[in-house]
């Protein structure tokens, strides 16, 4: 009875344990998801009593929100498409935000509390030109009271409630460029101004109502203006004229135009040249930019001007702020030694300063580009002032009473580059006390967890639980884990700064606004191109920091002179920089490191020569020793030219460098022009590892990958088909791929799929390619799977051999002779368009690989890579069943559980990353776009190690159990055996 009693608690615990799972405490333990907006452009406040108090943005990535004001959350946001670009913002109505993008063409109007779309409207037209919107102050929810707008040549009437256009007229027939509506306050009459050519300006007059042209008033300024108009009033506009050496001022009153011209030498002693006007919205004052040196200048008198203020160029203005007592503010911010300094004055009052404050600023974040001025009613009625700040690094701050408020660091929303960096090792020794205690927390949390498994935890206990989990993932530590887990991602921005973000929580460890990639006298342009592994110290250079290359450039063309930095990811210090300097049209990483375990780096210039780097003399020593090896190819999208290229000896220069080299061209392959057009390639990653080169079939045959990194997958489409989807017809459009040695130049494998177009995505690893496009014929998009095969070891198929060693597997591979290969493909309907594709990497290569889709719904999905297994038939055998492949059906299947995001968007989603943990089963995978998102995956679980919430104390007291029954039943037994004898 005893022994049955003890197997039911046994059989009691043993089938609890695994229905304990509280799902809601494991939310944020392996994956976490981060918001951005990226760089404000413009900015509309939102202050009223009866609502919460908010400030409307719209930025760079084309994203339209609505943010707290006191703590700079999210309330709500929109991203529009990447080529549908705000052009600006206002508020209507009290309750409306009407956004005009995609340079005039589209007008939306939005509700202020929640976001929803309320409507939209499309404003057609033939000519592109200068978008403008125009709000009445005195609108009404009407069908009548229209807002104005300037676009594609037209000037369109808006309804206010619903988005129909009212009416329309074309005013840019004659070429004229608008550059200003003007509604002059109970007037039935709108004007547009704008200049036709250089040299005339023009004064459109139309009726409010009906969009009848009233009147129309040109006059040619000979001299000619230089620059865009700005207008300090209704009826002024102040212009530079053709030599920028003198102000031309514009009345436009009543019909007459006339122009009034004063030399800026007049206004500005020992000015040389050249002016230029700056954009101002500060009512009778406009800005003139000469040299280094912003001169506020104001208008009196129908023309008379005089300087009221002088700053640096670097220091920036808001717009005017209307104020109590018909007066206008604006503020003025200036830096100098790490600190912001914040005035607002009277736009009639220079002398007089409303606020003047003193902020401490992180040099990191650069200088000031943009201010936003707002007024607030103090607890005395005194008007108090806030001022949202836009950074260089693409930050948001907002400054109040001589403090920052609140900050994002929106300029993560525009990552370009992506490295993965190891953290630190933890040092060794720890004190008994410590070790004490952590015993007695250890016994702790698990003696808890034992209640949670019996359900016998008070809602205390529970909270205790969920913050052991949080505590024992020591996932924020700042040292490496013995899984591999705790790394730091190492993020280049557009705006040329870098951030360490933790793999635990997301957290940044530390950034840096790297000071070659800001804007100089020597680097007008500057731009982060790409970011490369430096060093990374392994065993015994364990004393030195692991580094990151980062290139840039100082301009838009490959012919911009080059800069680039080394950074320690350890500390985020600039240990070394250089630039500007020669040009880098391309990085090829060597795989080549000095005893230092730096990475060797080839940089070519655009003309062509390679410069080596470190540039020491034992890099240049193992660079020669393999200079007949290294080989790259460059693709010619416009000119359909496929190269490989090949270092040579040392270049001649007029100043000798022992550390250039000279290129030479190997082979080339020309497409033709007119039928295909290359369209995408896709290579290998260089730090992928193959565990096997063999692959077991069910019948017990060994086939061989061919592995090579010098394989190159490359897509091209008819020319026709660069167009859109549907943009030609089946006939008119194919799909033609290729896989092409870059060593070589030979074409190992080419197929075409006719009556199809891109857009093309395609990822290779190992052996076979994936890629995804569009079916005209079919009408559904469409992925592809190509694995290439050694038949040159096709007769060691043998699996015995392939044990006992007895194959040639280990002879070396070589693109020197011609391989022997063959593939094996098949096609597939997908639902999805795809934005990026990538796939798994693992320490080892021995888990199985999925295949990471960025889906069109700015989502990820992991695909499990035997769905696109070229072997699968209708009818497996029960052999093939057994190797792991599926039936064969004409699509393939998308499980809702296959979401790595789950709910949540990585918006915009640009590229996705995947990182190999030390633990075989895992890999770390990071998304990015104008969000964040990483997690860990196990595509083929975690079959190496146990799960975070393995009850030890529950496995103990099985142990304990177990051995308790033995003892028992063994005594029992005896007891037993002892009575029969007696018998």
């Amino acid at each position: 009875m005893g022994i049955r009693v003890f197997l039911l608690l046994l059989l009691f615990f043993c089938t609890s344990y695994p229905t304990f799972s509280l799902h809601e405490d494991q939310v944020g333990l392996m994956d976490w998801h981060q918001q951005y907006i990226g760089k404000v452009k413009h900015a509309v406040f939102h202050t009223q009593k009866a609502a919460r108090k908010r400030v409307i943005v719209s930025t760079e990535e084309n994203v339209v929100a609505s943010l707290d004001l006191r703590h700079g959350e999210i309330f709500w946001r929109h991203v529009l498409g990447p080529n549908d670009v705000i052009d600006q913002i206002d508020i209507a109505l009290g309750k409306y935000v009407i956004t005009l993008s995609s340079g005039g063409s589209v007008v939306r109007a939005w509700n202020l509390p929640d976001g929803q779309m309320v409507w939209e409207s499309t404003l057609l037209g033939s000519k592109s030109s200068r978008p403008l919107l125009l709000i009445p102050k005195n609108l009404k929810v009407d069908k009548d009271d229209v807002i104005f707008v300037y676009g594609n040549g037209f000037i369109y009437a808006v309804a206010s409630i619903d988005g129909e256009v009212i009416w329309k007229k074309e005013l840019a027939s004659e070429g004229i460029d608008v550059q200003q509506l003007i509604l002059p306050e109970g007037s039935d009459t709108i004007y547009a101004v704008g200049l036709l050519g250089s040299s005339r300006f023009d004064v459109y007059q139309l009726d409010v109502k009906s969009g009848e042209l009233l009147k129309h008033n040109s006059m040619f300024f000979p001299a000619g203006f230089s620059g865009d108009l700005s207008f300090v009033s209704e009826g002024m506009a102040m212009a530079v004229d053709f030599t920028e050496t003198i102000l031309v001022s514009v009345l436009f009153r009543d019909g007459q135009i006339s122009f009034h011209k004063t030399h800026v030498s007049q206004l500005i002693p020992g000015f040389s040249g050249p002016a230029v006007t700056l954009p101002s919205k500060i009512p009778g004052t406009f800005i003139l930019k000469t040299g280094s040196s912003v001169h506020f200048i104001k208008v009196i008198n129908e023309g008379k001007l005089i300087v009221v203020g002088q700053v640096g160029h670097t220091d920036a203005v808001s717009d005017a702020l209307s104020l109590p007592e018909d007066q206008q503010g604006f503020a003025l911010v200036q830096q100098g030694d790490g600190k912001i300094f914040l005035t607002v004055k009277l736009g009639d009052d220079w002398t007089t300063n409303l606020i003047d404050d003193t902020v401490q600023m992180d040099h990191q974040r650069g200088l000031v580009h943009k201010v936003f001025l707002n007024t607030y009613v103090r607890t005395d009625r005194s008007n108090g002032f806030r001022v949202l700040i836009v950074m260089e690094d693409d930050s948001l701050l907002l400054l109040q009473q001589g403090e920052i408020v609140w900050s994002r660091e929106d300029g993560l929303a525009s990552i370009i580059d992506v490295k993965a960096s190891e953290l630190p090792v933890e040092k060794d020794g720890v004190s008994v006390a410590k070790v004490e205690h952590s015993l007695f927390e250890w016994l702790k949390g698990h003696l808890l967890k034992l209640k949670g498994t019996l359900m016998i935890a008070t809602p205390d206990d529970v909270v205790a639980i969920q913050k052991i989990r949080l505590q024992s993932s020591e996932k924020s530590k700042m040292t490496r884990d013995r899984n591999g887990f705790r790394k730091l991602l190492i993020v280049l921005t557009r705006s040329g700064k870098l951030f360490a973000l933790h793999t635990g929580d997301g957290r940044i460890v530390w950034s840096l606004l790297l000071n070659s990639l800001r804007k100089s006298e020597t680097c007008e342009n500057p731009r982060g191109v790409s970011l490369h592994q430096w060093q990374d110290p392994h065993h015994h250079a364990l004393d030195e920091n692991p580094s990151v290359l980062v290139v840039g450039r100082c301009g838009q063309g490959l012919d911009s002179a080059g800069v680039f930095s080394i950074v320690d990811t350890y500390t985020g210090k600039e240990s070394y920089h250089v630039g500007p300097t020669h040009s880098i049209a391309h990085v090829i990483p060597l795989p080549f490191t000095d005893s230092r375990e730096q990475r060797l780096h080839l940089l070519l210039d655009a003309n062509r020569q390679g410069h080596l780097y470190p540039r020491t003399a034992e890099a240049l020593d193992i660079f020669q020793h393999d200079l007949g090896n290294v080989y790259w190819y460059s693709a010619e999208t416009d000119n359909g030219v496929l190269r490989g290229h090949g270092v040579q000896k040392n270049s001649v220069l007029e100043v000798a460098d022992d550390y250039c080299f000279g290129t030479r061209d190997l082979w080339s392959i020309v497409f033709p022009s007119e039928s295909e057009k290359i369209a995408a390639t896709a290579t290998t990653s260089s730090n992928e590892v193959v565990h096997t080169q063999a692959k077991v079939t069910a019948d017990q045959e060994v086939m061989y990958k061919y592995i090579s990194k010098n394989l190159l997958f490359l897509a091209t489409v008819s020319p026709k088909a660069v167009g859109p989807i549907g943009s030609v017809t089946p006939d008119e459009s194919s799909l033609v791929v290729y896989v092409i040695d870059t060593v070589t130049g030979r074409i190992l494998h080419r197929m075409t799929h006719h009556g199809s177009q891109g857009p093309v995505n395609a990822v290779f690893s190992e052996n076979w390619i994936v890629y995804h496009y569009f079916n005209l014929r079919a009408h559904r998009y469409e992925m592809s799977v190509i694995e290439i095969y050694d038949q040159a070891r096709a007769e060691n198929k043998d699996v015995l051999k392939l044990v006992f060693g007895a194959h040639n597997l280990t002879s070396p591979v070589t693109a020197y002779s011609r391989p022997e290969v063959f593939t094996k493909s098949q096609s597939y309907f997908f639902t999805h368009s795809l934005k990026t594709i990538a796939v798994t990497l693992t320490a080892k290569g021995i888990t199985s690989k999925q295949i990471l889709l960025g889906t069109i719904g700015d989502q990820v999905l992991a695909l499990d890579k035997r769905f696109l297994d070229p072997r699968r038939t209708v009818n497996p055998t029960q052999a093939e069943k057994e190797e792991g492949i599926i039936p064969l059906t004409d699509s393939i299947p998308i499980i809702p559980q296959s979401y790595v995001t789950h709910a949540l968007k990585v918006e915009a989603l640009r590229g996705i990353v995947t990182v190999p943990a030390k633990l075989e089963s895992t890999t770390l995978v990071f998304a990015y776009g104008v969000d964040l998102f990483f997690t860990r995956l196990a595509p083929s679980r975690t079959y190496d190690s146990l799960t975070e919430d393995f009850s030890y104390a529950l496995l103990l007291l099985t142990i304990v159990g177990l051995i308790v029954a033995i003892f028992v039943t063994w005594v029992w037994s005896e007891k037993k055996d002892l009575q029969d004898k007696w018998r």
